[in-house]
């Protein structure tokens, strides 16, 4: 994989107008980037188009989690808009990840499940009724998706290489929850620096506010992307 693809920025921002100023800013390099809650809700579909006009590859990730039929449904509106790769959560179950892969095939896009999400540690894990720790509820979930036919999961770098040692070297790993040395965690409970993490066998790293939020957003972006050789 070039290194430029390995790269996701996380374009969490309120509308079209600051997507397209944060894309100009960010330069050619620019190879991948991720639609979330805030952008998709505040531009609609038309980013995507917009984005894919750029000749950017698009993670929708809105991380649906509904009945089957309605998660289907959804994926193949997405896949029509465009997504290069959606996100979907594990914890919908096995019938709505096959169903979310089974939509996909036609528009080829790749889905991932969101394992546990970076914000949530032991305690919150456990708040949420979940017996044991996060690495054992990411390493159910992955079992689930990798069975279900998912391309990949979206987990944090502290659960990467378990994930790994399960799925083996075709399935995607997709980490949130980057921060560069002296980044401030902010509400990431599980954190972990870009070159750790793709040692631990990330294929991909989304990152948002470390590069966005940087002075010279373009070279954050290079310095991840050369971590990414």
């Amino acid at each position: 994989m070039d290194r430029r693809e390995r790269v996701i920025v996380a374009l969490d921002v309120p509308d079209w107008a600051a997507a397209e100023r944060l894309v100009e800013r960010l330069g050619g390099e620019l190879r991948w980037v991720k639609v979330g809650l805030e952008l998709y809700t505040g531009a609609g579909p038309a980013a995507i188009q917009r984005l894919k006009e750029r000749g950017l590859r698009v993670m929708v990730d809105l991380k649906l989690h509904d009945i089957p039929e309605t998660v289907g449904r959804a994926v193949a509106r997405l896949g029509a808009q465009g997504a290069d790769a959606l996100t979907v959560h594990a914890q919908g179950g096995r019938p709505m990840l096959e169903a979310a892969v089974a939509a996909a095939q036609a528009a080829e896009v790749r889905v991932w499940a969101v394992t546990v999400l970076t914000s949530l540690d032991d305690a919150l894990w456990s708040e949420l009724g979940h017996d044991g720790d996060v690495p054992g509820g990411v390493r159910r979930l992955t079992r689930l998706a990798r069975t279900a036919g998912c391309h990949g999961v979206v987990a944090s770098g502290m659960e990467a290489r378990l994930v790994r040692q399960m799925a083996g070297d075709d399935f995607d790993i997709v980490t949130p929850g980057i921060r560069f040395a002296g980044d401030e965690a902010a509400d990431q409970r599980r954190t972990m620096d870009p070159a750790q993490a793709l040692v631990a066998g990330a294929t991909q790293l989304v990152i948002g506010r470390p590069i966005t939020h940087a002075a010279d957003p373009a070279a954050r972006l290079h310095e991840a992307q050369e971590l990414a050789r």
